[in-house]
């Protein structure tokens, strides 16, 4: 992709996740209330959403920072928090040619949100699911994210509870709105009820990130296995 090419693709995939901004600002706002709170200073609040970038992590660090735990306490919790991202890169990296350097920089970026929008979005960009589009996905939340997590570290206690405020059914609510155009065949319906099935039942034992990589894996694994029963029967 040449440079002329390269930045309409990243200005689409970033408005791709304009919609759902109003879901992300509450929750950094949360973050760096909830940070300052538990005794970080505004440059360690916004630090970490400069160099982490991992909502459900961060709030889980913020907590256990404030508690005491040991470093070795914190990096494991995020760990798990966040181990389902291993799941969206090895689909990213089989789906979009990127060098070493940019495979480091969509590691770094990448979200869940950024990832849905760009399975789904992507392959219907003009110029087909690129690098450029992934990139402008990921920095569009990375942009609202730390703006809002400024906000939220400068004012404080000032602004309302954004529980309070019903902002937490935006990103189902969007995931659900990508995930039912890809249910056109009947295989893909059984796994996406599998999958969530099995994700229900993990996730009452099991923190978040490792229920999404087992359900994900599991998931995976019995599209295969219908798939070559299928072309076997044919």
């Amino acid at each position: 992709m040449t440079v002329s090419s390269f930045w309409p693709a990243f200005w689409r995939g970033f408005r791709a996740l304009v919609p759902l901004w109003p879901g992300m600002v509450p929750f950094a706002v949360a973050y760096a209330v909830s940070a300052r709170g538990a005794g970080l200073s505004v440059l360690d609040t916004q630090w970490m959403s400069l160099t982490v970038f991992a909502g459900a992590s961060q709030f889980a660090a913020t907590g256990l920072f404030a508690s005491g735990a040991s470093i070795l306490g914190i990096v494991g919790t995020t760990f798990l928090l966040n181990v389902r991202h291993v799941l969206y890169g090895l689909s990213l990296s089989r789906q979009v040619p990127m060098t070493r350097t940019q495979r480091v920089m969509a590691a770094q970026f990448l979200t869940d949100e950024a990832y849905g929008v760009s399975l789904v979005r992507g392959p219907q960009d003009p110029a087909g699911l690129s690098f450029a589009f992934v990139l402008g996905a990921e920095l569009s939340l990375y942009a609202v994210w730390n703006v809002s997590t400024l906000a939220g570290a400068l004012a404080g206690a000032v602004l309302p509870d954004p529980q309070a405020l019903g902002v937490g059914v935006i990103f189902p609510l969007a995931f659900l709105g990508l995930l039912v155009p890809l249910l056109a065949q009947r295989l893909n319906v059984v796994v996406a009820l599998a999958a969530g099935l099995g994700a229900w039942g993990l996730s009452r034992a099991l923190p978040g990130g490792l229920v999404v990589l087992l359900a994900g894996v599991g998931g995976a694994l019995l599209g295969a296995w219908l798939q070559t029963r299928r072309v076997e029967q044919a």
